[in-house]
């Protein structure tokens, strides 16, 4: 299922034996533009720390209920590396997915490790692998931070991010949300991190594959209507090959 990303905040988070606290943040990989972590406000239970959650552990979110439920007990997490989600590097997550015996999801070649999805990967025989890379740096960033910047076509700006469209199996992010209203009042529309040309994270700008005139004739977004049918329509006027397409 695809959910808009900002309305995860505050869905509170249930592990086995009681409730942890709620989602405050989402941290994504800026290479594949992957959920990697949720940020877990524990203040409630333990003050001062932030905990992060891997999508391994995660079930079905649970819309109605507005709760995340997860397969760890309150001791696992209490124990689990403190790490800080700011400045993650890959020795932070190598320890934290060594505490959990999990699989490293960047050692494979897929999303998750040898596969699409992040269950799929807490349920492969841990093997010995090499953990480091040659770059320590992560590449992780917040998405809260994220939502502002500024998003420039080919030919001039078009609007600013304003939030994600995530698939909550697979927790890549499907879609940025473009909220075009300094540019072209009243519309939303939504842009694949496939079509993006770089990011300037310094000056928080991202650059897209697309000129404003596409952009500005494409299918305006709807959160209630998209579905597969609206997705088709959005590939065809960009004329790319939809995410689905082996």
């Amino acid at each position: 299922m695809q959910r808009v990303a900002s309305k995860l905040k505050g869905y509170s988070i249930g592990a086995k034996d009681g409730d942890i606290g709620s989602v405050e943040d989402l941290l994504f990989d800026d290479k594949l533009w992957t959920i990697r972590y949720l940020v877990a406000d524990t203040a409630k239970w333990l003050p001062g720390r932030r905990v992060l959650l891997s999508p391994i552990a995660l079930g079905r979110v649970e819309t109605d209920g507005k709760r995340v439920p997860v397969s760890l007990t309150k001791q696992q997490v209490e124990n689990s590396p403190d790490i800080d989600s700011r400045s993650i590097t890959r020795t932070h997550e190598t320890s934290y997915y060594d505490y959990y015996g999990w699989p490293y999801y960047w050692v494979g070649g897929d999303v998750w490790g040898t596969s699409a999805f992040p269950g799929s990967l807490a349920a492969q025989q841990r093997m010995e692998m090499s953990a480091r890379e040659e770059d320590d740096d992560t590449h992780m960033r917040s998405a809260q931070d994220v939502m502002g910047y500024y998003i420039e076509a080919t030919d001039g700006d078009i609007g600013h991010v304003e939030d994600f469209i995530i698939d909550d199996e697979s927790w890549e992010i499907r879609y940025i949300v473009v909220d075009t209203k300094n540019w072209w009042p009243g519309k939303k529309v939504l842009v694949s991190p496939e079509w993006i040309e770089r990011v300037s994270w310094s000056d928080s700008r991202v650059y897209v594959d697309l000129s404003r005139e596409a952009v500005k004739s494409g299918p305006e977004f709807d959160p209630d209507k998209l579905d597969r049918d609206y997705e088709e329509r959005l590939y065809r006027h960009y004329d790319r090959p939809g995410y689905w397409v082996i």
